[in-house]
């Protein structure tokens, strides 16, 4: 069923409406909140928390096209709220293992670099490679300038070269 009908069928109280858009959104809200938090508990908390605020806010969205990208921020708030409450920021070292399909020994890699980076630049490469949001969605969510987006882009995209290159010549 369309996104936009999904919507409209929510906000009129259809709770399965809203289930089918949460269900079809749910792998990449994992995806994102794996990229901020460690464990998939807290993952797990921050999707309940922001699934809850978006059928709470649901009538706020007024543009449905941007479900996805909306939904995306509450979550990512969400994330940072629970770190907050637990006072400790702790980077990421691992990535979820449904990061990017299977690909053998390039996943592996894959991982592994994005791991090296750090979180600001990791959240922002995952959101616009993995999950295909433009730069300016990619703003909305993190509540940051479209140009600092792209800034990070270019950096992270960077800091992965170089890994790489650095990586190629240790092993000439």
């Amino acid at each position: 069923m369309d996104m936009e009908v999904l919507i409209a069928r929510a906000k009129d109280g259809d709770a399965d409406a809203f289930a089918a858009l949460i269900q079809k959104n749910m792998k990449a809200m994992y995806k994102i909140g794996r990229s901020v938090l460690r464990s998939d508990e807290d993952v797990a908390d921050a999707i309940q928390d922001a699934i809850l605020t978006a059928f709470e806010r649901l009538n706020q969205l007024k543009e449905p096209r941007v479900f996805p990208s909306w939904l995306a921020r509450i979550l990512v708030n969400k994330c940072y709220d629970l770190l907050r409450k637990k006072t400790q920021v702790v980077p990421m070292e691992t990535l979820p293992e449904e990061l990017v399909p299977d690909a053998g020994y390039g996943n592996v890699e894959w991982k592994e670099a994005l791991s090296c980076l750090e979180e600001k630049y990791r959240l922002i490469l995952i959101l616009y490679y993995i999950e295909g949001f433009k730069t300016g969605e990619i703003g909305q969510i993190l509540d940051i300038p479209e140009a600092t987006v792209r800034t990070r882009l270019a950096r992270g995209r960077k800091q992965l070269f170089a890994m790489y290159h650095e990586a190629e010549r240790r092993t000439v």
